[in-house]
């Protein structure tokens, strides 16, 4: 049972908390303090629970909820309910997915981008990126002319039809985000978005450097944090 691992969990701490202070007068406040102080010492020794998985392979539930690994999977989790929730706002246009809308909001604060600039600005694979574009040209939504700086390059903005979609879908868009905070205070929401924008600037930084390009990559940085 879930409910009596956390009860056991709680007990050795407090064992260990009154082994520390044998000659002090335990309160709330005080355990609170330690409590604290053990979990910012060892993270990793937190147990989560995620009622998607089993009881099996004791050895991979161990690596599963590692603080580190954890984090990734509910990042996963809520990426997945926030396309769901954008795909339902979009019913009824000619938007497909959230990168054609997000594709789209980023060409409507700009003059014009080259395709580069805006699939890198959109965080895509040039691949998909090219699609996307493909999508908001075809659909008028976008319009697009030769770079007069790069002869193989073309230059890319929103169209007017393009301006007055974007401008409906964002009332329903709003709803979206109050879905994706969900139930968290306005405190909560103000500690997330500060936490979320200093990851997102980490990323986004090696992103824009393409600093990683392969599981090498990967290994040093991921070793160096």
């Amino acid at each position: 049972m879930r409910s009596y691992t956390l009860i056991h969990q709680l007990i050795s701490m407090v064992e260990d908390f009154e082994k520390r202070n044998e000659e002090k007068e335990l309160s709330m406040q005080d355990f609170a303090g330690f409590f604290m102080t053990r979990m910012q010492e060892s993270p990793e020794q937190v147990i989560a629970f995620d009622e998607r998985f089993g009881s099996q392979e004791d050895r991979a539930q161990q690596m599963a909820f590692q603080v580190d690994n954890t984090i990734g999977r509910l990042f996963i989790y809520l990426s997945r309910y926030a396309k769901s929730y954008i795909k339902k706002a979009l019913e009824g246009t000619p938007l497909q997915t959230a990168e054609d809308f997000t594709c789209l909001a980023i060409l409507l604060t700009h003059d014009h981008l080259s395709k580069s600039e805006l699939i890198t600005r959109n965080i895509q694979e040039k691949t998909s990126g090219t699609e996307v574009i493909r999508r908001l040209l075809a659909g008028g939504l976008a319009a697009q002319w030769d770079d007069e700086n790069d002869k193989r390059g073309k230059r890319i903005s929103i169209t007017e039809k393009g301006k007055e979609l974007l401008y409906r879908v964002f009332e329903d868009m709003n709803f979206v985000g109050k879905m994706i905070s969900g139930n968290l205070t306005p405190p909560e929401k103000l500690t997330l978005q500060y936490l979320l924008q200093k990851l997102e600037s980490f990323h986004y930084n090696l992103h824009e450097t393409k600093s990683i390009s392969g599981k090498d990559d990967l290994k040093l940085i991921a070793g160096a944090l």
